[in-house]
């Protein structure tokens, strides 16, 4: 706390506030946001590609859906499979060049243990693109 030095003897408080620390402080901020501030503009502006969804059904390079329901029932493609049969199918289909990417389709409460499974299953017979499908949030 600051007190008064003049001669009058009073000696209390002084009630003025000395403003230069904060003059220095708001000074320092202005120069970091004016040198950071243009940094924050994108200066290269560029057309991103928008996505074609016009997919051929005998495209080799489609990929392939897989659905899994809250009760296990596996779908290829909208078509239900056994989870023999989706081995082998996902064998004949590593086979193939270029390999088709494996899509994962769950719904909210299917356990992740059958998900797993399946994702398993494309892992160890040579798929190597798998990915899962999700809708956004609102």
């Amino acid at each position: 706390m600051a007190f008064s030095s003049n001669g009058s003897g009073g000696g209390g408080p002084m009630a003025e506030i000395n403003v230069t620390p904060l003059v220095d402080v708001m000074l320092v901020l202005l120069i970091i946001f004016m040198i950071t501030a243009p940094l924050m503009a994108h200066k290269v502006e560029i057309k991103l590609p928008e996505a074609n969804l016009d997919v051929k059904p005998d495209d080799p390079s489609r990929p392939i859906t897989l659905a899994i329901k809250e009760n296990g029932d596996i779908f290829w493609n909208d078509d239900p499979i056994t989870r023999m049969m989706l081995e082998s199918q996902l064998a004949l289909e590593a086979q193939k060049k270029p390999q088709p990417r494996i899509d994962i389709r769950a719904d909210r409460t299917t356990r992740y243990k059958v998900v797993q499974e399946v994702v398993r299953t494309a892992k160890n017979v040579g798929i190597a693109k798998v990915g899962f499908v999700a809708t956004k949030e609102n």
